[in-house]
């Protein structure tokens, strides 16, 4: 902790207190606070106030074809929020989401910058911004305590897409806890015309708590140093880019996202399954690669991915380490709608037996025993059955239920799941293979046996035959007990 502090008052000792921007532009003449400079961009004309988004929103292109005094106000804000369901974490934040606020500049741009840190936060802060040149990227000159203001400038002289984050000590920590964003600087001429634009930005976080665990969870400097997160998350939170809230697109449009890694350990492999970015801005520069299905992001880097989609669908955005993925919810979405297209895609044509020997039920091992109370009302199991949804169902058979056509069949009024209660247990307890008819479609998989004990059984059943349409009652934890031995 006294190494925090010292270094905290090293960097608000650093900074030296500069006069208010004043920026006068025209006649091909430029001058700050009365002193005429050059600039290799020309004149400096104006001054506007940025537009601020909250991921995944990007603000609009910018239209102007000279650089201005742009004026920045970003807020601090610390606070208790979910970061999956049932679990809190407490977040520090740049403009009070995670990632940050979204900030669009045009090169040339004189930015004045105003960070300001509101009278409840517990920490000081600052801001490190990639996209500035000088020391500390505006780290020493925006050192903030609680209830106060800063105030530095900058030119952004370097066209491309730049991590900004919180540099105060400890460094890990408050980026960690979600301080980081991204700040476009659009080249001179802007940035090529695209449908829609989105904003995603992959954190790893380290709770005390494992993955799922209730309750508000500390962070835990021990599993940081150790790199070893029980979070890895695009925008912030578990399912913040799924169901309701997935980007979204028309087919034919042109789809550019905007993506960045905050770090603080893990570099993200980052891929959309069914699309192929057709121009990918390799570490968010000028360097454009083509007909790219990863792309890796450093911990503080960014790349620039654009594509057309052709087919509607659901296309599902992970991290390719993949267990981060399904196990620690790095996943989001986007929904295509749209005509189909069947040259480009055709969807299952043909369905036949293959039979090679040797079983097909694969097995996850099962949780160890936990201990739990014997009753539960409605209610609870539906809390608790939600969760467990959440972490071990939802990428298969989706936030509504759904399934996936012709691979996951639908929960949601799924007459082979609420005909017979014992059954769906089963299927639970053993896991599932060969096929199955569900609402009048056939269905050949494999479903493996869950990670959950009896408890968190009894749970996801009642969530499931309460949801979507069904109308199933409670599933007890003696049916399912029962079930269990009866084999």
């Amino acid at each position: 902790m006294l190494l925090s502090i010292l270094t905290s008052l090293a960097f608000a000792c650093q900074a030296p207190v500069a006069p208010t921007l004043v920026v006068e532009g025209g006649d091909g003449v430029t001058s700050i606070n009365g002193v005429t400079v050059s600039s290799e961009f020309g004149p400096i004309i104006g001054e506007e106030k940025a537009v601020l988004t909250s991921p995944p929103n990007v603000p609009a292109p910018i239209d102007r074809n000279h650089p201005t005094k742009l004026i920045v106000d970003l807020e601090v804000l610390e606070f208790i929020a979910p970061i999956a369901d049932g679990v809190d974490y407490t977040f520090w934040t740049f403009g009070g989401t995670v990632p940050g606020s979204f900030i669009r500049t045009r090169v040339g741009d004189v930015v004045e910058f105003n960070l300001h840190n509101n009278p409840s936060s517990k920490m000081p802060h600052n801001i490190d911004l990639h996209a500035v040149t000088g020391p500390g990227g505006g780290a020493a000159a925006s050192f903030t305590a609680p209830g106060h203001t800063s105030q530095f400038s900058f030119q952004v002289t370097n066209p491309g897409l730049y991590v900004y984050h919180c540099a105060t000590a400890p460094v890990g920590m408050h980026i960690a806890n979600g301080m980081y964003g991204l700040i476009l600087v659009e080249p001179a001429k802007g940035m090529s015309p695209v449908d829609k634009e989105y904003y995603i930005m992959q954190g790893d976080f380290y709770t005390e708590g494992a993955y799922g665990e209730a309750g508000l969870q500390p962070f835990s400097m021990k599993k940081a140093l150790q790199e070893i997160p029980d979070y890895v998350l695009f925008n912030g939170s578990v399912g913040a880019m799924v169901g309701d809230k997935a980007i979204t697109a028309e087919v034919g449009e042109s789809v550019r996202l905007y993506v960045g890694n905050g770090g603080p350990n893990l570099v993200s492999s980052f891929h959309v399954i069914g699309e192929i970015f057709d121009n990918l801005y390799v570490e968010g520069g000028s360097l454009v690669n083509h007909n790219v299905q990863t792309t890796l992001v450093p911990a503080g880097g960014s790349a620039i991915a654009e594509f057309e989609v052709e087919v509607p669908g659901t296309f599902i955005i992970v991290d390719h380490s993949i267990f981060r993925t399904f196990n620690k919810g790095a996943l989001g979405m986007l929904k295509v709608t749209g005509p189909e297209d069947l040259l480009v895609y055709s969807g299952k044509q043909d369905d036949r037996i293959y039979q090679p020997e040797g079983g097909a039920v694969q097995e996850i091992p099962a949780a160890e025993a936990a201990k739990t109370p014997t009753t539960r009302t409605l209610e609870e199991r539906m809390t608790l059955g939600e969760r467990s949804y959440k972490v071990n169902c939802l990428a298969c058979h989706q936030a509504n239920g759904e399934g996936i056509k012709g691979a996951f069949p639908p929960l949601a009024k799924s007459d082979y799941l609420m005909a017979d209660t014992k059954r769906a247990i089963d299927v639970m307890h053993k896991g599932l293979s060969g096929k199955i008819t569900v609402n009048g479609v056939e269905y050949n998989g494999v479903m493996p046996k869950v990670n959950m004990n009896d408890d968190e059984i009894a749970s996801v059943l009642t969530y499931i035959r309460n949801s979507w349409g069904n109308d199933g009652g409670k599933v007890t934890l003696k049916e399912v007990l029962e079930a269990k031995a009866a084999h």
